[in-house]
């Protein structure tokens, strides 16, 4: 198989003719009409999300502190990481311990950028910066998080549940990969 140029047609940013707004309160949609430089016009709904974080912590004993979630969109509850959204002008470690403590009742006295990523960036805006968050010590902040609960789970275990398919939370597994990286 040969691999396509970085740069050629196919690669080029369309030019936007025009955007509406259709929505606008947490998350805002707006519909873009598009035209690619091959001529093609087409109309793309985009969610726009002012971004959030991600928060991997990692207990004294080496253990992933999950949370389970409710998600009405799916139907299902979700083992994954503390995440939230940013509020306005929020630096996002502040954020990721404002997070830490509402969801999992424990403040990080250490707190490291591990990376970050677009949770769907086929059709969101939506930026996570990921961060480990270690030498972790008791303190809750009350938040919105009546139905959460933790789950301290060994590293090692963790990836072994990702293997048989049982996190499948994106921002999860993103953020264990980061992490991994960053472990070798």
């Amino acid at each position: 198989m040969t691999a396509k140029p970085a740069h050629d047609a196919a690669h080029e940013v369309p030019e936007v003719l025009s955007s509406e707004r259709v929505y606008d309160r947490w998350l805002g949609l707006r519909v873009d009409q598009l035209r690619y430089p091959s001529g093609y016009e087409t109309k793309h709904d985009v969610v726009e999300h002012h971004g959030g974080v991600t928060v991997l912590p990692i207990d004294d004993e080496g253990r992933v502190l999950f949370v389970t979630q409710y998600r009405h969109p799916i139907g299902r509850v979700l083992l994954e990481l503390p995440a939230g959204t940013l509020e306005d002008g929020e630096d996002p470690e502040v954020c990721a311990q404002r997070e830490l403590q509402e969801e999992t009742g424990f403040r990080a006295g250490r707190i490291e950028r591990l990376g970050g990523f677009y949770s769907a960036p086929g059709y969101c805006t939506e930026y996570l910066p990921t961060f480990l968050c270690t030498d972790l010590s008791e303190s809750k902040l009350e938040g919105d998080e009546d139905s959460i609960e933790v789950v301290a789970v060994p590293f090692d275990r963790a990836l072994a549940m990702v293997a048989a398919g049982e996190i499948e939370d994106a921002k999860t597994l993103a953020a264990l990969l980061l992490y991994l990286q960053r472990r070798s």
